[in-house]
């Protein structure tokens, strides 16, 4: 029987990949997928600001709007949402409103500061998700960073 940590990993290296191909096609190296209460993946979304310049597009952010319109609430917070990197303030509070019940995430928001430095395209806020996540009222779960290291290496050129 695998650990949760190692389904933890799994899971999250499936995100990564899903960044991977995001950076492939000419966006900002920024996936996300949603796991069930049974371990099956119900969502994948890379980050979306090409073609339209939609700085909102963020993997996340698009991830908790599908979600919020194909479930209900109450399944939702039985789900863990898998980040390449940690949720902004924006994403973090796209989440809370869908209910998505557990957040897992790579790259921490002080490793992408340190990654993208001051890009017009990533202007990064400085609010750990953890803090917009207990200002709520309901609980979301997070875990990360975890495999920082590998979630880092996403972003090896990607904002020069």
């Amino acid at each position: 029987m695998k650990s949760v940590a190692s389904s933890h990993e799994a899971f999250l290296r499936l995100a990564f990949a899903v960044a991977e191909r995001a950076r492939g096609h000419g966006n900002h190296p920024f996936g996300a997928i949603l796991v069930g209460p049974e371990g099956e993946i119900l969502f994948e979304v890379e980050n979306g600001l090409l073609p339209d310049h939609d700085m909102t597009a963020h993997a996340e952010r698009l991830l908790a709007t599908r979600s919020s319109k194909a479930h209900d609430p109450k399944f939702l917070a039985r789900c863990t949402l898998y980040t390449s990197a940690e949720p902004c303030a924006m994403c973090a509070g796209a989440i809370y409103w869908a209910g998505i019940g557990r957040c897992v995430y790579g790259l921490s928001e002080r490793r992408l500061i340190a990654a993208t430095g001051n890009h017009a395209e990533n202007p990064t806020l400085n609010l750990p998700c953890r803090i917009v996540f207990a200002s709520g009222q309901r609980p979301t779960e997070v875990i990360g960073p975890l495999l920082e290291d590998e979630a880092a290496a996403l972003h090896d050129g990607a904002w020069t």
